[in-house]
């Protein structure tokens, strides 16, 4: 009995290869777990409320129509692959400290007030966005964990033989950085879904040209230190331009206006 477990869990495996979406190499976790572990992150999020302030969208309604408009935007671009799949639930973490962005696997996004108040404007935001909806959308955090558990993890758990390992993955997921490769690719697809919209399709560049300008101080953990920013906005600049992105139907003025009524709406 438990070979012919074995065997089952082997096509899976294998199915769940053939059949994914992105073309994103070897990933042994499964769509449905990419969920399931990102239930699990935003509830170890939510019950740490001291670590994770969360705002509530009761009390901060604005503020969480502002931001779910602009996610809508980057989700309707026709580029996101798991659009349809992912939950793409967002939510404010209120810490003025933390200029910091992640989206957990299964599409839940947490944005800092940190890193809003830091932004100068929508599009620069917009960027910022784009890139982390690219990491859940790219699933480079079961890549990574494909890479850090191995297939024998996979097959212990289809097998019932290790309960709490989905738990345990993820809370190792919070706080996970990314390698070159992943940073890169999320770059590169954060200009592919801004493309088709009003925002400029390089936001994620005047993100990181403001660091440079201010110094090149040290670039937040969400966006990782390799490559280098000067690197990186090149590198998205190019993307802009070889996908002829025209971009830039919201007037300056309008853009830094309504981003700075945005960030008036937090605490």
């Amino acid at each position: 009995m438990k070979s012919l477990k074995l065997t089952t869990c082997l096509l899976v495996i294998i199915t769940a290869i053939a059949c994914n979406k992105n073309d994103e190499g070897i990933n042994i976790f499964t769509i449905e777990q990419d969920k399931e572990l990102g239930m699990q992150v935003k509830q170890e999020i939510a019950s740490d409320p001291i670590q994770y302030p969360i705002l509530s969208r009761t009390a901060y309604p604005g503020a969480y129509a502002y931001l779910d408009q602009m996610k809508a935007t980057i989700l309707n671009s026709g580029n996101v692959t798991y659009k349809n799949e992912f939950a793409w639930e967002l939510f404010i973490i209120h810490d003025d400290a933390i200029q910091n962005a992640f989206c957990t696997p299964g599409g839940y996004i947490y944005v800092y007030t940190g890193l809003i108040k830091y932004l100068d404007n929508a599009t620069s935001l917009a960027g910022v966005m784009g890139h982390e909806i690219a990491h859940a959308d790219k699933r480079h955090s079961t890549n990574a964990m494909t890479k850090q558990y191995g297939i024998s993890t996979l097959i212990s758990i289809a097998l019932g033989e290790n309960q709490n390992q989905l738990t345990d993955i993820a809370q190792s997921l919070v706080g996970l950085t990314f390698s070159r490769e992943n940073e890169s690719e999320a770059d590169k697809y954060s200009v592919k879904y801004l493309c088709p919209t009003l925002y400029r399709a390089n936001g994620a560049a005047e993100f990181f040209s403001k660091i440079i300008a201010q110094g090149g101080q040290q670039i937040p953990a969400f966006l990782s230190t390799h490559p280098n920013p000067d690197n990186r906005v090149d590198n998205i600049n190019a993307e802009a331009t070889s996908l002829s992105c025209v971009g830039g139907g919201i007037p300056a003025n309008s853009d830094i206006t309504e981003y700075n009524n945005f960030k008036a709406m937090l605490p």
